[in-house]
Order: structure tokens, then C-alpha cells, then sequence
């Protein structure tokens, strides 16, 4: 059916733009009966083709088309790479090769990259073709299709080349939205904003007000081509569509005044011209409209330094494109975290505007906002660079002077407070009121919103904003349309007003409610008390989802009024809430506030002092007998009367700025709307400061004039108590730090301070401020040379002439508003001041830069920071902080307390349950209360405790919730909603395991239902409220499937079961990397280290994991090959396959209870060399989405997939890290070619590394390989690469690559690429070509000639292909001999043993904290600068080794060792002591026969808590029993059997009766100790940590400080003749002849 209704907005005298939905029918009936041609090609990219190339297919068959007709399609690739002159030149040969003439017409079907592309090659292919603009996205509708402008980027810049070339016709079909992601959709409307801003205000006030309606029309999909006629469109569909042809009208007649932009059609380009220079840099990363939505701010802020705009507009401006989710600035997260935000710099974005179609040469043009709905001029106008350069620039500079504008008489940004309260008494008045110096905040345009939506009065604008025309309802309130709601976000104080405005709403149709609702955030936030104050009252106010907290919907029922009993602990909003509406009560309001001190009194008294303005006359009640006031209000019945203009009081704290500045440069200010009426507590700052320091001031009731003295001659102030005006110190301090007269009379200070003294007290609380401010007036005060001193509640500031203060201090405003405009008044009086973060002034005084200029009269310039300042900014948002708190959810029985006070005790967080929060809170448990209560009640009890949680533990927890609380909506959009700044974590068990559990549990109440059902119905809540799966089977691993070698069946590993050292790994590795405590991420950043990951090719990965070790030796990271991957049933599957996401979380969970290295998830389809494919990007992307939820750490994503898919999965990667790969297998790819500079430049903008492999035709292709790295390496946003290319005659790149190598192993089944080496193979190759020079590495002591030292590191050495060697320097001395081995240049590094541990240290530069706390060094590892210089460091290693083995054998039921007992105080003792510590035992005993050497250890460790014991086994009053015992002791020196005569006894009462506990004994000889026989005999669940295996482990940490590899363990222990066995520390076994004193 190709009938439509259709709207047609004419250009150039043409109605070719036609608007509606689905169109397609319509759209080609149109074409080919206006447009007859032989030939009709639709372009289009690969994503629109996947949606709507078949319908035009489709539609184009049902026509019957002359024979000689045809309908071609020719699909790109998507994204802006296409839009280049490659890109063009496809499509012109694709034409030609169909041999297209000049009668065809070309459909482009595509966003604004097609459009632009299509049309240039239609404009130039055989010198202009016929074409036609089909836009599929809003950004194309509204802009990029209408006017005829076409072209393509160059590496210059966008849209450099290109034509006019008018389109024959514009389809807009608006259903093409329904399937456009949120962000694309809010990407168009920052063009819809940008012209309703230049053109039409009336259009731009629906803009602020409706975005919420405008998002939904495009989220409810129209079913049956519902909206292709009128009568079938809904509401949301005609609002969407008017919107679109109103911004369309607009841009089509500014075309057909000015086709050629000469003039006119500038004026659309309001944000471009700084928006295209942003866009150039973080292109793809953002998108246009992002890019321009930030440069309409920063042009508008041009306007507005230029005296043009008013902040007003501004404000308004930056709401609005908020409102539509666009980025407003270049601190915006989004920006910031991209990488090439780095280049985002004055002078480089100077530069790229240099090149734009509107300039004059040199002269930049910027369209000039006058006010909302109008330009300055009808025409881009010319701006100065330093104009640019300041609104730019991170940081300012004021220039010192006497102001211009003196005397200045101006006003300060409205109060915020009063604002709110005046703009609802105007809406409920009778009556027109003029607002003047509205504060334009998030709260007053909800406000705002609200109070249309309820018809209770209407607004408009007239000086050009400044002023807002209220015309009052007179309290006449109505119902919004049925499903409408009242959307606040999450104003506060709207939301607390609008309560009890709602209640005042009448309604004669029955069932009609009023519901007001916000964002998740306000959704949290309490309004409880004052609901059950109107409820008590007679209002029916319901809760929709959580108790306490909006949405709530109200009754039409009006206000009763009589008594109303408030409680007085809760927020004077509350309070004023009530006041606000009372006189709109069917009878006299008394208000009562009950239950003891009223909060923020000062605020109650500014609400009634403002009804009273409005004629409402409210009396508090006096004491009859003290005439103290009492807390109760009588507030009578009545209508407000509007006054015909209300000027807002002017923000006291901000007025001291303007009032100081005058104060320091002698000259005149007078700021309006504050005086002594001011409520506002910083209005005293004139008088009670300022007048005593030497200045004339004087106040009006309105008004405050200051005239400062002749420069120089400002007066200390002796005492100043500033409690009543906190905020006001920080101007009172830089006023201080000049003032060098001698204070008033009556105001000297009588202790002996010097004369210039001015003291601050009273002002305690500012140091819990936005920063400490008391702190940071010190610290940036000293930069001028200003002496100061900290008090208990202030500071002493000692004056200085001016003359005297340092010049160029760059001050840092630690992210506070008060702060920089404080110093800015300094600023005005010491030259070359640099005020680092200008924009922190944007809380209060958004234009406070701009006023110093235009309203003051000093001149401010614009710095651009040096990289290493600016980075340290704290204006600038960071990521999530990693301290944001671990919420934990589960079935019951998954783990969930098990795992959280794991991961709490890893982290050092605290851990909280809340079910006993909720038991607490409810004082009974939660079995009890579900029987007294049911379980509705009990879930939203359990949903206020979980908002509570959130509110209240917002960092530094871990928070385990109860397994039903998704049960309910509200429940689950609050963890929705943690999810976006904290990772809530889902504990997954097997059901069997669960129901097995919850067989014995008994403290829970019993479901009532099968615990399988009520599994399966949870499952998905859990998935979508989760960021992160922890899987907690503690079953064994699965039987590995057998492998077949040689045509017989060899079981590679029988059922294990996961260690307790594999989950406490495991945990502490999760939990590290997703909280971004500890990234588990290889230092691929190093120059210094390469690093290399193991491609396994495993089909079922549980196959290695019997020698994971061995396969794993050497790298930093392993790759798990998904498309690789094959389940038992699949096994003999050959052709292109997707495992299950169960199947590859099975896989993944069974890696990491063997190995805690990065895992790198690949998933290579066919085309990319692959197995996996390449149709199948869904289901490639949900397990890339399923990784990534199990913390794997680097996700391998091909840049072939769509940029969108890519996009998201890397907005919600957390602390893991996107390889963007491209693999080329054809051979044709040429490394010194522009096309892998662009593949490179597109995977650098898309990943955190890049990967790009070729194919080697010889060796040159390496060494072109080479050469490229190192180039994109100097870029100043590079990325680290992987470059390699494949084949055997592609190893050499293999081995010259630093990045994360892929390597082999020879007991792999294959090799993942050909040409693949070993880690080995590489070490070996590196040698050779003189990358890796071979180093020696001794052990200085004696005796050591049986030391197995040797055996262990030249074995590693040896099974690494690393050219070193190890031997032994046994001397009597440490003399020259080890001299010359430190001085060597071959010298690797040492380890250390008795009796050289101390005697070494004064030939060392610098040992590690652990060396001088212990005491000892026994490793010695060097350390060279970069200009080739030695430093020699000692460490200390045998800690390592016993904390080690004692975490490995810690018990897994238990959490973390509380007491520990140490046998022995010698040398060895201080490193158990240490390693205690660091294991975070409470108490250490010690037993020691010679007590003062136990007395040194208590006085060497202060940070541990040593006890010394006469008697083993016998433990301090009220101390617990050890769950740790070390001896180091030789074993020949103890004895367990009482008849032994000078041993020392070991009595059995020193392990507890049945605990359990580690013990070792660090002895090793015999290989059964006493100690060790005991425990055996009497402690059957003790782990038992022989010494051998100490001195291995410390060995190992060794090996790894020198060489930063993983010394390979298993093979080590086995050349050392050592029997394997199941361990905690892997190895043990038999007897080692050697003496302890021979250290590894």
C-alpha cells in the first residue's frame, strides 16, 4: 500500500521534503513515477542493510518496471572510514562496472556518512546524477539531507572536499527511529536543540520541557505501519514528527535564502565551528552531535565573554541538551576517559579551526547567540583567537588593575533557596510577577515543568531571559492526561515542594490520580515523613514502588488543613512544604513540629518572611510565660497576591567576591538585592569585615555599597569570630594576606601577635567542605610568600605589602568554587596569578569570569596548563571510585557470606550481611518476621534496608543481600541502578549444590514452593541486576574428556577437587580486578618488559589444566580461543561453530582454578582466520558481554564487527581492557600503506591495545612491520600494539614484537596461527640478535657448596631459553671478590645467605622496606637508569617464602589468621614476625628461652602486636589459641618427648583440640620434625609446611624479582630430584643434605 499521509516542507521552491511513517511503499511509488529511469542503485552501509534493504527490495518487486529498468543496492562498510576518497571511488567503479549512465538515480539509505558520501558521488559521476536523501537517522533528517551539501573527510578534516548538489527528494520516515539506539537519537537532537536556539524560542521552551515524551516515541515501537495515516498516529508520533519538520522548516528556509552559505545559512552552523574541531579529535569515539553539543556551549560561552549572551541563556542552553543526555562539556566523563581527550588542547583545536569553510583567512567565524531564538548577527561573526583561547582554556590569569567599570553597581546570581520558594508562591498566586534574578538551576526548570503539566500557571521570558513572567493559577491545580507522570529527576527540593503541591489538585472524574515520580536517584531519597504527615492529615498519597520514596501517586482531594503534626528532626523542606501550601487548605492550618530541635531553623523563617511578601501572614507561637517563640505556626486561609516584580536576593557568599575586589584595588561596588534585610548570614561580610579593615561601606536595607581604601592601606583585623558567615573566610583570608595596618582601635590582639595579624576563628566546619579549606588557604596563600598558622577553628593570616607577595603562584582550587574566586580577588592585585580550574566556579557563579571582565572591568586571559598540572586537576572527572562498595546477590546457599568476608578480608573492607542489618534494624530475625508478617511486608522492608545500605555504605564494603530481594521492581531498579557506579556481583552455584545446602538450612523461612522453581524464576533478575558473575562451584572439576594420541585413549587428569589456595586465589584476583583495587592486567605499557600470552587450542580447555603450569611458563596472560572451543557432543564438528555461553563459562571457571593470569578472550571468525562465524555477531557479542561479566581481563574484539556493538561492550568493560584486532590473511597488506595506518588509527580509537597481523611474503614485510611500530609508537594517543605477521616467514616479527606476543607450547595439540613460536624460542631468538644479553647471577656465602641454588635458577634459566647462568662465590668475607661480581656489567643479580645477610648492606644503594624492617638482606637485584647508571637494591625474600607457604595451606573454611605463635628469636624469627604482619594476624606470641631477645622483637615491630610467653602452650589471659605456629628453631634443639633432657619440650596443648591451622617448622632436617611428628600425631587438621618448602618458595620470589618471570616450579622441583606431591606449596618430599644456612 503506497498511500500515505505525508507533511511536505518546501525548498527552493520545491516541496521535495516529504515527512511521515513507514514510507517505503510510498517512498518507491514516488520514485519511479516522478523519477523514470533505466538504472536504480540504493547505497547503503551494512546496518541499515541488515534492517531495511530487503523492504525496498520488496517494495521495489510489486512494480512492474520497464524492461530496461533495474534496481541495483551497493552495501559499505559502516562508519565514517567509509567516507573517504577510497570509499567514492568504490562506488563510482561499482557504477561503472554496471555500466550506470547518466539517467540513474542513486538512493541513499543511510545516517548523515551515506548521505554526504552518496551525494558527492552522485554530484561528480558523469557530471552529476539525479539522487535522492532517504535518512535513517535523526541527525541526517534534521541536517545533514537538507541543503544539498555533500562531501568527504581527508586526513585534513571533515567534509574538505565535497559539492552542492541537490537532492530531487527528502524522505523522512520517522519509523526508521524506532530501531535507532538512545544515543543516536540523542546524537539528532542536539542539531533539533541547535536550531530551535538560533531561530525560534517558542520551539526551544517544548525542547526543555518534553524530552522524556520525545524519548518514549521513539522506545514504543508502532505495530501494523501505525502512523502512516493521521488517524492511525498516536500522540508520541505527532510530537516527534512536529519536532522534526519544525527543525527541517527552519534549515529549508535558511537554504533557500542562502543555497551557497554566504551569509544566512551560517547561522546553522551555531556550535560547529569548536564542535568540528573537537570532533576531529575523539572521532569515532564520539559522535557529531555529541561533539557540537559541547561547542554550542563553548560558542554560547564566547557570546556570553563577549557581553552579547546572558548567562541566563546559558544555563538554559546546557539544561536542555542535559535533558537529552548530551555531553555539555569536555570534563564530561565520556570525553575524559577516552584517550585521545589528551589532545583536546587550546592550541591544537586553535589550529584545526583554522581550516573552516566559514572563515575570512585567518579570521575565525563562531555564530554569535544573542539570546534563545536569535544570533547577533545574521551571520557567523568574526571572533578573536584569544577570545576562543579563553573560554578554552582550563585555567585563567586576571589581569591586576583598577576596574574599568568603577564605580560598579551590579547584582550576584539569585539565591538558590529564595528562588525555589518565590517561583511556587508566583505559580499559586493571583496575579502577573516578574521574577528578576531567578537562580536557573535543575530544580527551578523541574519546578517549572511540573507546575504546567498541573495547569497551575504559565511562564514566559522577556529580557531576553533575565526576567520570568509567572502569571499565577490562583491555586487551580488539574490532573496531567491519564498516564501521564511528573517527571522531576532528581530535584530535591521540587520533589518535596510538589508533595504537597499534588495534594491541592481537584478532580471531578472519579479514579483520577496524580503521579509524580524521578530517576533511580530520587527514587532512593526519602520523602517518608512528610507523606505521613499529609496522610495523617487526610490526604491519600500512595507509594508506588519502594515505602518512603517516590513515585507517588496522590488523590485529587484537596488539602484538609485544621492541625498538622510534623516531626522537628526531620528537612525544613518538609516543613516549608507544608507552609507553602497551607493557605490553600479547605480550613485554617496549625503546624506543629514535634520531637525536639528544629532543623535549619534560619530556612522556616525564609519561607514565612516570603509568603508574607506575597500577603500571606503566618504567626508562630510565643512562650506566655518566657516569650520564647514555640514551634508551632498558625497559617491562615487565602490566595497569595503576586507583587508585580519580586526581585530574588542575590547570594550573600557570592557578593563578598565583587565586594572584596573593590576592598583591594580602593575603588566602588555596590551589589543589589542584599542588605540588612538579608536573611543570609555571609550579608554581615561588608560590615562586620570589610568596614573594620579601613573600607567605607554602606548598607541598605537592599542594597550594600563598598569603596575600599587607597591601595595598600587595608587593616588587619585582629579577632574576627566568622561562625555566623563560614563561607566568607576564604575572601576574608587573601583580603588578610595584604592587609599590613594596624587594626582598628579595640581590635588589637593583646598576646604579643604582630600587628598585621588577622585571626579567623569559628570556622572548624569549613574543613569538611568541598575540600579542606583551611588547609588549602595555607597551602595556596604560601605560594605568594604569606605566612600563616593553623588553629583548632581557624587560622592566623600575617599580612604583606603587595609589593612584597611572589608573582606567576599558579593556584589550585582542589575542584571549589569558593576557593578560586577567592583567589581570584588576589589575583586582581599580584601579577601573572594563575587560577588552574576556572570552571569549578560553574556551582554558583557560572559567569563569574566574564563579569570580573564585563560588569568589573579586569581583563582575564585564558592559560592552557601544562599536561602534568592540569592532569592533576580535580575539576576533571575520574573513573568509578574503586572504593565503591561490592554489592553481593545469590540464591541462598550460593556462597554469598563465604565469598563476601573472602573478599572483604582480601580487600580490607568491612563486611555486611544484610539480613543483619535487618534483624538489627527490626530487632528479630528474619524467619520470625516473615511469619508475623508475611513476605510482601518482609520485601519492602528488605527493599528500605538495601536503600539504606546504598545511601549509607557508599564505599570501603562488601554488602551480601538476601536471595529474594529481586523478588521485587523496586528491589531491582535500585541494583539496576548501584550497577552503573559499583559492581554488583552475582554469586552463581550449581542448583544441585544449593539444594543440597538448603536440605540443613534452618535459619531462613522455607520457600512454600520447590527451591528449582523458585531458582528458574530468578535467574533472570539476577542476570539483569548483576555487573559481574563469580562462580562458586565447590564440587570438583569435571572429568577432562579424553584425549586420543596414537589412536588410543589416554585420560589426561582424573576429578580434582579446587583447592583452598585455587578459591582464595581466585577470589582475591576477582574481586582485586573488578573494584580496580588491583587490576589483574599485564604491564603491557612497559618498554622495559615484553610480555606474551599462550594461545590454547584446546576444544575443551579442562584437557591442560593437569599441566597448566608447564604450559603457561614464562607468559604474562593466556588466550582462551573461543571459537576453538568444542563441547564432548561437538567434539568432531569441523565447520564454523558457536559454543554455548554455558559451555564457555564452564571453560572459563575451570581456568581460574588453576591459574590467576589474564585470560585474553578470543573469538576469531572464519574470515579473520578463525573458526568461528562471521554471520554470528549476536551471539560473538553475548559472550564477549558473558567475559566480561566474569572479570576476564582483556576482551580480543575484531574491528569488523559493528562500531556500535563495539562501542557498548566497551562502555561497560569496567578495569578490563579491548584488544581491537584486524587480521589481513591475503599477503597484499602493505605495513608502510595508508590503509594499516587507518585500520590502526580506527582500532586505537575503538580498544585499549591494537592488534594488527599480516602475512609475511619475506623478511623485508618484518622488518616494514617493524618500522610502523615503532612509528605509531610515537604518536602522542598510541596505544600498545601487537604487530605480527603470520607464516614461517613472519617469525621474525614475533620475535620483535613487545606486546603481548601470542606464543605456542609443544604440548599443545596445534598451534593457533602458523609460524607460531614458544616462549622459549623467542628468549632464545632475542639473545641472538642481541636484544637479550646473557647476565650471571651468584649466591654470596658460606658454606654453600651444596647449595641447590644453582639447580633451581640454571634449570629455570634453561626452561625459559633465558642465556643466563648462576654460580656460587663462596668467600670468606664480603670483600673484593663480591666487589667486582656487583660491578660487573654482567651482573644480573644475587641472592644472599648467612653469613653475609648483614655484612652485605653497605655496599648496596637503597634496599626495600622489607629488607631494613627485617633487618637482612638475602637478594640483590640491580637496578639501571636510563642513561645507563647502576643502582644496587636489596631485598629480603624469605618472608615471601613463609607467608607464602602459609597462605597456600591456609584452612579454606577459615578467613584470615587472628594469632599466631613464633618458636625461636633469632635472624629467621624477624621474617615470620614480618610475614605475620603482612598476613594481618591481631597477636603474635613468642617463646623464646633467652627473654631479652624476645623483648627486641616486640620493640623491632611497633605495627605488630608481639606477646612474649613463658610456657608453651600456655596463652595470655583472655587470648586465643594460635591458629599459625612457626618454629625456627633447629629440630635437634626440640623434642616432644618429656624423658629428653636439654631439648626444648613441645607440649601437644599448643594446638587447640580440634581447630585447624598451619604449622611450619623451618628447619628441614630431618624431613619429620618433632614439631611436624606432633601435629601429624595431634593435629589431624593442620596443615604442616615443612622448611625445604620455604626456602623453594622464597627462591621463586627470587627468581622473579630478576628476571619478572614466574620461575617454572613443577620442572624446577623435579631436576632437584623432589617427589611432586598434593601440597599446599606444591613441593616436597625427600630429605635435602643440606645445612640451613645455604639459602636458595
Amino acid at each position: 500500500m503506497s498511500s500515505a499521509d505525508i507533511q511536505k516542507v518546501s525548498i527552493l521552491g520545491k516541496e521535495s521534503i516529504h515527512c511521515g511513517f513507514h514510507l517505503i511503499p510510498y517512498i518507491v511509488n514516488t520514485v519511479l513515477t516522478a523519477l523514470p529511469s533505466s538504472t536504480y542503485v540504493i547505497v547503503t552501509d551494512i546496518n541499515i542493510a541488515s534492517l531495511h534493504l530487503v523492504a525496498f527490495q520488496t517494495a521495489f518487486k510489486k512494480h512492474t518496471l520497464s524492461s530496461k529498468a533495474r534496481f541495483l543496492n551497493y552495501v559499505v562498510p559502516p562508519g565514517e572510514t567509509s567516507k573517504s576518497r577510497e570509499g567514492k571511488a568504490e562506488i563510482e567503479d561499482y557504477l561503472l562496472l554496471n555500466a550506470s549512465t547518466r539517467d540513474t538515480v542513486i538512493l541513499a539509505l543511510g545516517g548523515g556518512v551515506i548521505g554526504d558520501l552518496v551525494g558527492f558521488v552522485a554530484a561528480t559521476f558523469m557530471r552529476g546524477v539525479r539522487f535522492v536523501q532517504i535518512p535513517t537517522t535523526l541527525l541526517a533528517m534534521v541536517d545533514s539531507s537538507v541543503g544539498g551539501k555533500t562531501a568527504i573527510d581527508t586526513p585534513h578534516g571533515k567534509n574538505l572536499i565535497g559539492a552542492f548538489w541537490q537532492p530531487e527528494y527528502i524522505f523522512i520516515d520517522a519509523a526508521f527511529l524506532e530501531t535507532l539506539p538512545a544515543r543516536e537519537f540523542s546524537n539528532g537532537m542536539a542539531e533539533v536543540v541547535k536550531t530551535a536556539a538560533i531561530w525560534n524560542e517558542d520551539e526551544f521552551s517544548a525542547l526543555e520541557s518534553r524530552s522524556a515524551e520525545l524519548f518514549a516515541a521513539i522506545q514504543t515501537p508502532s505495530k501494523d505501519n501505525s502512523g502512516r495515516m493521521v488517524a492511525t498516529r498516536s500522540a508520541a508520533q505527532q510530537l516527534l514528527l512536529s519536532v522534526i519538520v519544525g527543525s527541517i522548516s527552519v534549515k529549508a528556509h535558511i537554504v533557500t535564502v542562502d543555497e551557497r552559505e554566504t551569509g544566512l545559512r551560517n547561522l546553522v552552523n551555531f556550535g560547529h565551528t569548536i564542535g568540528h574541531a573537537i570532533e576531529a579529535v575523539l572521532t569515532p569515539s564520539m559522535l557529531h552531535g555529541e561533539c557540537v553539543s559541547v561547542g554550542m556551549i563553548l560558542e554560547a560561552e564566547v557570546a556570553r565573554s563577549l557581553g552579547v549572551l546572558g548567562q541566563v541563556a546559558v544555563g538554559r542552553l546546557t539544561r536542555c541538551l542535559k535533558a537529552y543526555n548530551l555531553p555539555v562539556s569536555l570534563s564530561d566523563s565520556r570525553i575524559v576517559r577516552l584517550p585521545a581527550a589528551r589532545g583536546l588542547g587550546v592550541e591544537r583545536l586553535l589550529d584545526i579551526m583554522k581550516i573552516d569553510k566559514k572563515n575570512s583567512g585567518a579570521q575565525k567565524k563562531i555564530v554569535i547567540l544573542s539570546r534563545i531564538g536569535a544570533t547577533y548577527e545574521q551571520k557567523a561573526t568574526v571572533v578573536a583567537d584569544s577570545v576562543i583561547a579563553k573560554t578554552l582554556s582550563e585555567a585563567v590569569v586576571v589581569v591586576p588593575g583598577v576596574p574599568s567599570k568603577s564605580p560598579v553597581r551590579m547584582a550576584t546570581p539569585g539565591s538558590k533557596s529564595i528562588s525555589n520558594r518565590a517561583l511556587l508562591l508566583a505559580a499559586l498566586g493571583k496575579g502577573t510577577c516578574r521574577l528578576k534574578n531567578l537562580l536557573h538551576s535543575d530544580d527551578t526548570q523541574v519546578m517549572m515543568n511540573a507546575l504546567q503539566e498541573l495547569k497551575g500557571a504559565r511562564f514566559s521570558w522577556e529580557d531576553g531571559g533575565e526576567t520570568l513572567v509567572v502569571h499565577g493559577g490562583e491555586g487551580s491545580l488539574s490532573v496531567p492526561p491519564a498516564g501521564k507522570e511528573v517527571y522531576l529527576g532528581n530535584a530535591g527540593t521540587a520533589a518535596r515542594f510538589l508533595t504537597t503541591v499534588c495534594t491541592l489538585v481537584q478532580s471531578a472524574t472519579p479514579g483520577e490520580r496524580t503521579v509524580i515520580t524521578g530517576n533511580a536517584r530520587m527514587k532512593q531519597r526519602p520523602i517518608g515523613p512528610l507523606v505521613d504527615a499529609l496522610r495523617t492529615n487526610g490526604s491519600d498519597i500512595e507509594y508506588k514502588e519502594s515505602q518512603g520514596c517516590l513515585p507517588l501517586s496522590v488523590a485529587p482531594a484537596g488539602l484538609k488543613g485544621a492541625r498538622i503534626q510534623l516531626a522537628a528532626s526531620v528537612s525544613s523542606q518538609y516543613v516549608s512544604s507544608i507552609l507553602l501550601c497551607a493557605p490553600y487548605a479547605r480550613e485554617p492550618v496549625t503546624l506543629e513540629l514535634t520531637g525536639g530541635q528544629v532543623i535549619s531553623q534560619p530556612y522556616i523563617d525564609m519561607t514565612i518572611a516570603i509568603m508574607k511578601t506575597f500577603g500571606i501572614d503566618v504567626v508562630r507561637e510565643v512562650d506566655q510565660a518566657t516569650g520564647a517563640p514555640l514551634d508551632v505556626y498558625h497559617i491562615p486561609a487565602g490566595v497569595y497576591t503576586n507583587p508585580p516584580l519580586y526581585n530574588i536576593e542575590s547570594d550573600a557568599s557570592s557578593a563578598t567576591y565583587p565586594l572584596a575586589v573593590a576592598a583591594i584595588t580602593g575603588t566602588t561596588c555596590t551589589i543589589m538585592n542584599i542588605g540588612s534585610s538579608s536573611l543570609q548570614g555571609d550579608a554581615r561580610f561588608a560590615k562586620e569585615v570589610l568596614e573594620p579593615m579601613g573600607c567605607k561601606v554602606v548598607q541598605t536595607e537592599t542594597e550594600t555599597t563598598v569603596t575600599g581604601p587607597p591601595i595598600g592601606q587595608l587593616k588587619a583585623l585582629g579577632t574576627v569570630d566568622m561562625e555566623p558567615m563560614t563561607d566568607a573566610f576564604l575572601t576574608a583570608s587573601v583580603l588578610a594576606a595584604v592587609a599590613t595596618g594596624a587594626p582598628s582601635k579595640g581590635r588589637e590582639l593583646a598576646d604579643g601577635s604582630r600587628l598585621t595579624t588577622t585571626r579567623i576563628i569559628g570556622i572548624a566546619n569549613q574543613r569538611v567542605k568541598e575540600c579542606n579549606r583551611i588547609q588549602a588557604m595555607i597551602d595556596q596563600l604560601a605560594k605568594f610568600g604569606v605566612e600563616t598558622k593553623e588553629l583548632e577553628d581557624g587560622l592566623e593570616v600575617y599580612g604583606k605589602p603587595i609589593s612584597e607577595l611572589k608573582e606567576g603562584a599558579s593556584i589550585h582550587c582542589y575542584d571549589d568554587h569558593r576557593v578560586a574566586m577567592a583567589f581570584s580577588v588576589l589575583a586582581s592585585a599580584v601579577r601573572g596569578t594563575i587560577i588552574e580550574e576556572k570552571r569549578c566556579v560553574e556551582k554558583t557563579w557560572p559567569n563569574w569570569w566574564d563579569d570580573l571582565e564585563n560588569k568589573i572591568g579586569l581583563g582575564v586571559e585564558g592559560v592552557e596548563l601544562p599536561v602534568h598540572v592540569s592532569s592533576t586537576s580535580t575539576s576533571r572527572p575520574v573513573d568509578a571510585d574503586v572504593s565503591a562498595s561490592v554489592v553481593i546477590i545469590g540464591m541462598r546457599g550460593s556462597g554469598k557470606t563465604f565469598i563476601g568476608q573472602l573478599a572483604a578480608s582480601i580487600l580490607d573492607w568491612q563486611f555486611l550481611d544484610a539480613d543483619a542489618v535487618f534483624e538489627e534494624k527490626h530487632q528479630t530475625g528474619v524467619r520470625d518476621f516473615v511469619h508475623q508478617h508475611g513476605w510482601p511486608t518482609f520485601r519492602d522492608a528488605e527493599t528500605v534496608v538495601l536503600q539504606e545500605l546504598l545511601a549509607e555504605k557508599p564505599t570501603g564494603h562488601i554488602i551480601s543481600l538476601g536471595g529474594g530481594i529481586v523478588e521485587t521492581p523496586a528491589a531491582r531498579s535500585l541494583l539496576q541502578t548501584y550497577a552503573e557506579r559499583g559492581p554488583v556481583v552475582h554469586i552463581k552455584r550449581d542448583i544441585d549444590e544449593i539444594v543440597s545446602y538448603l536440605g540443613e538450612e534452618t535459619a531462613r523461612p522455607a520457600y512454600g514452593e520447590p527451591i528449582l522453581d523458585v531458582f528458574k524464576r530468578r535467574q533472570p533478575w539476577f542476570a539483569e541486576c548483576c555487573s559481574y558473575v563469580f562462580v562458586n562451584n565447590t564440587g570438583g572439576l569435571e572429568s577432562a574428556e579424553e584425549s586420543v594420541a596414537g589412536g588410543t585413549a589416554v585420560p589426561l587428569q582424573s576429578t580434582t577437587h579446587p583447592s583452598s589456595t585455587s578459591l582464595r586465589n581466585e577470589t582475591e584476583r576477582f574481586f582485586n580486578h573488578v573494584t580496580g583495587s588491583k587490576p589483574n592486567l599485564a604491564l603491557t605499557a612497559m618498554d622495559d618488559k615484553r610480555t606474551y600470552f599462550l594461545s590454547l587450542t584446546y576444544p575443551d580447555v579442562k584437557q591442560a589444566l593437569s599441566h597448566i603450569e608447564d604450559l603457561t611458563t614464562g607468559v604474562d596472560a593466556i588466550e582462551l580461543r573461543v571459537d576453538l572451543l568444542r563441547s564432548y557432543d561437538d567434539h568432531v564438528k569441523l565447520e564454523p561453530y558457536i559454543p554455548s555461553v554455558e559451555y564457555v563459562t564452564d571453560q572459563i571457571t575451570s581456568l581460574r582454578r588453576r591459574t590467576t593470569l589474564p585470560i585474553v578472550f578470543t573469538v576469531r571468525t572464519v574470515s579473520q582466520g578463525g573458526r568461528f562465524p562471521d554471520d554470528a555477531e549476536k551471539e560473538a557479542f553475548e559472550l564477549f558481554h558473558t567475559a566480561l561479566r566474569l572479570a576476564v581481563e582483556y576482551i580480543d574484539v575484531e574491528i569488523s564487527w559493528t562500531e556500535g556493538q563495539i562501542k557498548n561492550l566497551a562502555a561497560h568493560k569496567g578495569h578490563s581492557q579491548i584488544i581491537a584486532s584486524w587480521h589481513d590473511w591475503s599477503g597484499k597488506m602493505q605495513w608502510d600503506g595508508k590503509g594499516v595506518e587507518a585500520k590502526y588509527r580506527l582500532a586505537a580509537s575503538m580498544g585499549d591495545i591494537v592488534k594488527i597481523v599480516g602475512k609475511a611474503n619475506d623478511l623485508n614485510d618484518n622488518l616494514a612491520l617493524h618500522r610502523f611500530a615503532q612509528r605509531m609508537r610515537l604518536l602522542p594517543d598510541s596505544k600498545p600494539m601487537i604487530g605480527i605477521n603470520m607464516g614461517i616467514e613472519g617469525q621474525l616479527s614475533r620475535i620483535l614484537n613487545s606486546t603481548l606476543s601470542p606464543v605456542s607450547h609443544p604440548l599443545l595439540p596445534t598451534k593457533a596461527a602458523p609460524g607460531q613460536l614458544s616462549f622459549a624460542q623467542i628468549q632464545s631468538a632475542l639473545h641472538l640478535i642481541g636484544q637479550s644479553p646473557s647476565q650471571r647471577f651468584y649466591l654470596f656465602g658460606n658454606p654453600i657448596a651444596h647449595s641447590m641454588s644453582p639447580t633451581l635458577h640454571n634449570t629455570a634459566f634453561e626452561i625459559l631459553g633465558l642465556p643466563h647462568t648462576y654460580d656460587l662465590l663462596q668467600t670468606d668475607s664480603v670483600g673484593e671478590e663480591i666487589r667486582a661480581a656487583l660491578a660487573s656489567p654482567e651482573f644480573g643479580g644475587a641472592s644472599v645467605t648467612i653469613p653475609f645477610k648483614l655484612d652485605i648492606i653497605p655496599l648496596l644503594d637503597l634496599l626495600s622496606p622489607e629488607a631494613e624492617a627485617i633487618g637482612a638482606v638475602n637478594t640483590i637485584v640491580p637496578r639501571r637508569g636510563t642513561d645507563g647508571s647502576l643502582m644496587l637494591y636489596g631485598d629480603n625474600t624469605d618472608w615471601l617464602g613463609i607467608m607464602q607457604c602459609i597462605r597456600s595451606a591456609w584452612p579454606n573454611a577459615a578467613l584470615k589468621p587472628d594469632t599466631a605463635l613464633v618458636i625461636g628469636a633469632g635472624g629467621t624469627s624477624r621474617a615470620a614476625i614480618y610475614a605475620l604482619g603482612r598476613l594481618g594476624v591481631n597477636a603474635v606470641y613468642i617463646y623464646n628461652r633467652t627473654r631479652s631477645s624476645v623483648q627486641a622483637l616486640v620493640e623491632a615491630f611497633p605495627g605488630v602486636k608481639v606477646e612474649a610467653i613463658d610456657t608453651l602452650g600456655r596463652w595470655p589471659q583472655g587470648g586465643r589459641s594460635p591458629s599459625i605456629v612457626i618454629s625456627t628453631v633447629p629440630a635437634s634443639a626440640t623434642t616432644a618427648d618429656l624423658k629428653v633432657k636439654n631439648a626444648l619440650y613441645l607440649p601437644s596443648s599448643i594446638f587447640a583440640a580440634g581447630s585447624e591451622g598451619v604449622v611450619v617448622d623451618m628447619a628441614y632436617k630431618p624431613a619429620e620434625t618433632p614439631l611436624l611428628v606432633l601435629a601429624s600425631k595431634v593435629a589431624k587438621n593442620w596443615k604442616r609446611v615443612r622448611g625445604v618448602e620455604v626456602l623453594l618458595e622464597q627462591g621463586y620470589r627470587q627468581f622473579n624479582l630478576w628476571t619478572g618471570r614466574q620461575c617454572p616450579k613443577r620442572l624446577a622441583a623435579l631436576r632437584l630430584g623432589l617427589l611432586i606431591v598434593d601440597h599446599p606449596c606444591f613441593v616436597a618430599g625427600t630429605l635435602l643434605q643440606a645445612d640451613r644456612s645455604q639459602s636458595t
